[in-house]
């Protein structure tokens, strides 16, 4: 694939951030969704790709854009490819105006990211150093303890980030009880996940159960910056166990591997703040009718990273009531 479509990839995600950050702290997660839905597919139609969203908003008759099955691009074109979006990933942040919500897109050729159905994922997720050190089928303690080792920290100076839900209970006392440090957060496991590659994030380790399909965002994400990511499906009904059956997956129980959720290295992800985080700063708004934003991009099969501010001139003029 082109690496020029990186940049192209930025420019979507900024779309999202932009329209979305409008409603930080306004109590309305609902529109500000919708207008990073909006912004991301207006900016898609100008990508020379042949794509299909495969993690998106829903099914067709729960979403009216970016829906699954749904394909976006420019009419024409030859490039096909898979395509993973979450407009807003953390929209109760963005809501309540808290930190660490971003948009992001991840895309791959086509049959490479995993179709991951609307359910709960066990995950766990580690940086490069400890790249091969943890695995889904092992108890907490040994996986903090090896990466831990892999770090070359004391178990006391780990720190752990985790969703601060009461099914994490056991989890967390099991953390706490090894000595690892916690950080809880509420909303956005992407963006807490992608930490654990940021050296200067301060987190280590990402853990628990969340949503499978940001499970393969964030997998595309440490895909591309070197770390590692392990899910593993939890259907908790037999039309969930059903609907893995049609993705292809006979054993539930099984681990799956970055390669499972994410094939090939010819993967490009990059994300854009909406309020500030860990990693990206949040959209500003200046004087002007200007604003600013801060995004990553990266892809698989170089490892490189790029941090991106950007300046933009906004369209839309200001409505002021007095």
């Amino acid at each position: 694939m082109d690496r020029n479509l990186a940049l192209n990839m930025v420019r979507v995600t900024e779309a999202a951030a932009l329209a979305s950050a409008k409603f930080l702290g306004r109590g309305d997660k609902e529109a500000a969704d919708q207008a990073a839905v909006d912004g991301m597919r207006k900016m898609f139609d100008t990508l020379n790709i042949d794509g299909t969203v495969v993690i998106g908003e829903g099914e067709i008759d729960e979403a009216p854009m970016l829906y699954i099955g749904e394909r976006i691009g420019r009419s024409g074109a030859s490039l096909k490819v898979d395509i993973a979006v979450d407009p807003v990933d953390g929209t109760t942040a963005v809501a309540k105006g808290l930190a660490n919500a971003i948009a992001v897109v991840a895309i791959a050729p086509e049959g490479c990211l995993l179709h991951a159905p609307d359910m709960y994922m066990n995950k766990i997720a580690v940086g490069p150093e400890a790249k091969g050190c943890v695995d889904l089928d092992k108890s907490i303690e040994e996986n903090l303890y090896s990466v831990a080792k892999a770090l070359g920290k004391d178990i006391t100076e780990l720190t752990v980030t985790i969703l601060d839900r009461e099914r994490h209970i056991d989890m967390i006392s099991k953390i706490r009880a090894v000595g690892a440090r916690i950080k809880l957060f509420n909303d956005g496991d992407v963006a807490t996940a992608i930490a654990t590659c940021i050296p200067e994030s301060g987190i280590d380790v990402m853990l628990g159960i969340g949503g499978a399909p940001e499970g393969v965002i964030a997998a595309a994400a440490l895909k591309c910056m070197g770390g590692d990511f392990l899910g593993k499906l939890m259907p908790h009904s037999e039309v969930e166990s059903e609907r893995c059956k049609k993705m292809g997956i006979e054993d539930i129980d099984k681990v799956l591997t970055m390669e499972d959720l994410v094939k090939g290295k010819e993967v490009f992800f990059a994300a854009t703040g909406i309020s500030n985080g860990d990693i990206l700063k949040g959209v500003s708004y200046l004087a002007g009718n200007k604003a600013k934003t801060h995004s990553m991009v990266t892809r698989a099969e170089t490892g490189t990273v790029r941090f991106v501010e950007a300046m933009h001139k906004l369209d839309e003029k200001p409505e002021y009531a007095y």
